[in-house]
């Protein structure tokens, strides 16, 4: 995602090649189009065991629907003093549409940071229904 904090750099001797990635924009045409969309999708999984789990937590959340930090934490059966230390693995999560770490809210309902930027978290929870459209 442009401009999205963490993410991974593409290499110098990288090449684009379309047809390793076929399925993943099948899914992302799909999601665009206001489908739900899994995106069970085989990737190095990268990062730590801990952020790996949380990760595999956040695959869980289904579409338009949201979580919040607390009960994320509650979920993975973890103490409450650790729900920071689970919204900095939510942080580093490089995957953000993957891995839908834009459904994670304050638990007042505010929206709290997004590698991808606040406001993108708030398009992306209104496509998917999760908030209503502002009024203007």
């Amino acid at each position: 995602m442009p401009g999205q904090k963490n993410a991974p750099a593409p290499h110098p001797g990288w090449r684009y090649t379309a047809e390793p990635f076929a399925d993943v924009i099948r899914r992302l045409g799909a999601y665009w189009a206001g489908e739900p969309t899994r995106f069970d999708i085989p990737f190095t999984p990268g990062g730590t065991d801990f952020q790996q789990r949380v990760w595999r937590a956040l695959e869980e959340i289904p579409h338009g629907t949201t979580t919040t930090y607390g009960a994320l934490t509650a979920h993975l059966r973890l103490p409450r003093a650790q729900t920071q230390a689970v919204g900095a693995a939510i942080g580093a999560n490089p995957l953000l549409l993957a891995r839908a770490c834009h459904r994670v809210i304050g638990a007042d309902g505010s929206m709290r940071g997004y590698a991808g930027g606040v406001e993108r978290k708030v398009h992306l929870l209104t496509h998917e229904g999760a908030l209503q459209p502002a009024l203007i």
